[in-house]
């Protein structure tokens, strides 16, 4: 008997039932993280769809449905529907013609069993039928996701000669969803980790962070580095580093504080801001994401010290990131609101100092002085103005 896709809150939603009417049941099938996320009991944000019919077709029997439809992939069969309640990604059924490791030719195919062929792990390549909800299963998806163990689909080597990223999804995926590493995948990703550094360095970087915000990691970022694919993402990461990790996972846990990319991504870096700048480059993160490690780079193990005039100065996200990876504790700042310095430099003038670089200076110093003394009230930074004053 096949296995069924059990119903929930997605499959019941009218607008898939219009989505599923307007491209006809037989031509349409749920697939992917949906499924796959559905059958463990996970939440499902995201839903993706196949379709025997080429893109055009489904624009146009979308717009006779009254569903607008924007060509997000359309050169890669992908149109996404725009439904009320969540978006629908809908691709034509393809298969490769040829590969080179970072982009793949495709042609469009009208079996199913031609798109699962083409797809990473086993666990990806399951379609529901969107009324019945019988899954299909060409490869043992079933049985691994029942296993909880990744598996590519066919040779685990040729998968990866054809898109090398999948070295880094396999990591992410074995992660999330396995409880042991397959033999066949490891050996394939380790001789196979120099391709890596073919690829886009924007793809790697956020492959990256997508497995650095998992719940936990650190024996992932152990094991790939000791397979050698570590050290052709992130060669700055040594034993030191990948053991720093498994620390700060420790101490988020402890402290109760959710995953973070960026905290875990400073973790694996030595602590030297050319070093985060160099990463910042090479991955080319965000200059938010750039400055966040720049800043927790500069940590010191004195940071606990004084943890909110830490935040006063450095935010309260690089703050708790440096408390944690210096094993201080940021409970002080986590809810803490840094208080705005009750003295403006028009007041400074207004007491007969010349407008300036003195009246900055001052300012400096009082600034400096009201954070030592843990940000006293205003009559207190009053009487320091008057000590600066009389000091002229």
């Amino acid at each position: 008997m096949s296995e069924r896709l059990p119903e929930t809150e997605w499959t019941r939603r009218k607008s898939l039932a219009r989505l599923v009417a307007a491209l006809g049941v037989e031509d349409i099938r749920w697939v992917g993280g949906c499924v796959r996320d559905t059958l463990l009991g996970y939440p499902v944000n995201d839903i993706d769809a196949a379709t025997r019919h080429l893109p055009a077709a489904v624009i146009d029997r979308c717009k006779d449905a009254g569903i607008r439809t924007i060509p997000t992939g359309i050169d890669h069969g992908t149109v996404t529907a725009i439904l009320e309640d969540g978006n629908v990604e809908i691709t034509t059924l393809r298969r490769d013609v040829a590969t080179d490791g970072r982009r793949a030719t495709i042609a469009f195919s009208e079996e199913w069993k031609d798109d699962a062929a083409r797809r990473d792990f086993t666990i990806n390549a399951l379609y529901a039928h969107p009324e019945t909800l019988e899954i299909s299963d060409y490869f043992g998806g079933l049985d691994d996701l029942a296993k909880r163990r990744v598996r590519f689909i066919g040779d685990a080597a040729t998968r990866i000669r054809e898109d090398h990223l999948r070295i880094l999804r396999y990591f992410r995926f074995a992660t999330r969803f396995g409880d042991s590493w397959d033999d066949e995948a490891s050996d394939a990703c380790s001789s196979l980790a120099p391709t890596l550094k073919g690829l886009s360095r924007e793809r790697v970087g956020w492959e990256i962070q997508n497995l650095l915000v998992l719940p936990d990691p650190a024996a992932t970022l152990a094991r790939m580095r000791e397979l050698g694919v570590l050290k052709e993402v992130l060669p700055e990461s040594g034993a030191r580093e990948v053991e720093q990790l498994a620390t700060l996972i420790e101490a988020e846990k402890a402290a109760k504080i959710d995953p973070d990319a960026m905290r875990r991504m400073a973790a694996l870096l030595p602590a030297i801001p050319p070093v985060a700048e160099a990463v910042s480059a090479r991955l080319r993160l965000s200059r938010s994401q750039r400055d966040r490690l720049v800043c927790v780079a500069r940590r010191d193990m004195r940071d606990g010290e004084h943890p909110q005039a830490l935040a006063y100065e450095v935010g309260r996200d690089c703050a708790i990131d440096r408390l944690l990876l210096t094993h201080a504790d940021p409970a002080p700042i986590r809810e803490w609101e840094a208080p705005v310095f009750p003295l403006k430099g028009g007041e400074i003038v207004a007491r007969g100092v010349g407008k300036g670089p003195e009246v900055a200076r001052m300012l400096q110093r009082i600034e400096k002085r009201w954070v030592a003394e843990q940000f006293p009230p205003r009559e207190r930074v009053e009487q320091m103005l008057d000590e600066e004053l009389a000091a002229r």
